[in-house]
């Protein structure tokens, strides 16, 4: 199974990031599916003008983007909050390929704060099925990122492994689950 991550902060020293690598590490590790990370700051989309529907509908620049978005079998959507959402980074990014039908998201906040993005998990939750996919109920909420991931994604805070264990085998049954029927709604 092909899963891509979606780093959705736009800021240069992303904390949030941090989970994204993490995560990319930890599956690529643990299990047999290919796994990478798209970063929204290697992109530089403009503000949606024209949707995306196949890579020979893409501009040449954003092909190699369009190749991965629709060869995922499922994302991982990571994001920090920004004014009680999700970044609009990320928002600009999935509007250029909204439909993503019967695909599995796992849904990742952080944020240095206490609540650790949980307002923008919600609404990952109303923009989930609007790209026709379908979210994993057992999210990743990330308080205080910076004292649980260091600034090279290596995990500090050994008492949240828990917590990502629980987040990776809940979105792997999903993603999982779903596959034979993605497999027949595009054959």
């Amino acid at each position: 199974m092909n899963i891509e991550i979606i780093s959705g902060s736009p800021r240069k020293e992303s904390v949030s990031h941090r989970v994204a690598v993490y995560l990319e590490k930890y599956l690529t590790e643990k299990t047999e599916h290919t796994v990478n990370i798209i970063d929204v700051r290697d992109w530089n989309l403009p503000l949606l003008q024209t949707v995306f529907s196949s890579v020979e509908k893409t501009p040449d620049q954003y092909k190699p983007l369009a190749e991965r978005m629709f060869a995922a079998d499922a994302f991982i959507l990571v994001t920090p909050e920004y004014n009680g959402s999700y970044s609009p980074a990320l928002q600009n990014l999935l509007d250029h390929f909204p439909k993503q039908s019967h695909k599995a998201f796992g849904i990742v906040t952080a944020s240095p704060g206490a609540m650790g993005g949980m307002r923008s998990s919600q609404q990952l939750l109303l923009l989930i099925p609007a790209l026709f996919g379908v979210a994993s109920p057992h999210m990743l909420i990330t308080p205080l990122v910076d004292k649980k991931f260091d600034a090279d994604a290596n995990l500090i805070d050994p008492g949240f492994q828990k917590s990502i264990d629980n987040f990776v085998n809940e979105f792997l049954w999903l993603a999982e689950t779903l596959r034979p029927e993605l497999e027949s709604a595009y054959n």
